[in-house]
């Protein structure tokens, strides 16, 4: 698999080198918020439940959103340590991610307007099985680090427009 994965890295760098314009994605997720902080998403086609823990007020039916940003980024690296090990041809039998994420919930309830509603610090390891010496398992963690998107995200300000649409009652009862 490792040279197949290799052979469709060099292809896919290849064709977005030579049309820039076919590298460029759109992702979208679609949540409705449901019963207590229970919500549905759909994400292509995929659903997942997100919730709250009881402790929180939610029902614990999935994990929270903060959660879920741990998982995309352990996962990311997962992925990006895989491709960057088959395209740079490094030895890579297995990776795992573990990862901590502190928050300070005075923030999202409003009890202290300094501390940030968001993490304060993520904190992780990632574990390799490899047979490749410690210099070019430190040349992949930093491809791997230089690339990943998840991890560009939370490091880095994303632009975010949020906007807000009005829908009545009967309109938003009729669409469901």
């Amino acid at each position: 698999m490792s040279e197949e994965l290799r052979n469709l890295i060099v292809e896919t760098q290849d064709a977005f080198r030579a049309d820039p314009a076919g590298a460029q994605a759109t992702f979208e997720s679609v949540s409705s918020l449901g019963e207590g902080f229970r919500s549905e998403v759909a994400l292509r086609e995929h659903r997942l439940v997100v919730d709250e823990p009881e402790s929180l007020g939610g029902t614990d039916t999935g994990p929270n959103p903060v959660e879920l940003i741990l998982a995309a980024l352990g996962t990311c690296q997962e992925i990006t340590y895989r491709a960057y090990a088959a395209a740079l041809g490094i030895p890579l039998d297995h990776v795992s991610v573990t990862l901590e994420g502190d928050i300070d919930l005075r923030g999202f309830f409003a009890v202290d307007e300094s501390i940030r509603p968001g993490y304060q610090g993520l904190r992780g390891t990632v574990r390799v099985v490899s047979s490749a010496d410690e210099a070019t398992l430190a040349t992949l963690q930093q491809a791997v680090n230089a690339h990943c998107p998840v991890l560009d995200i939370v490091s880095n300000p994303v632009p975010v427009e949020l906007t807000l649409e009005k829908t009545e009652a009967a309109s938003a009862e009729a669409a469901e």
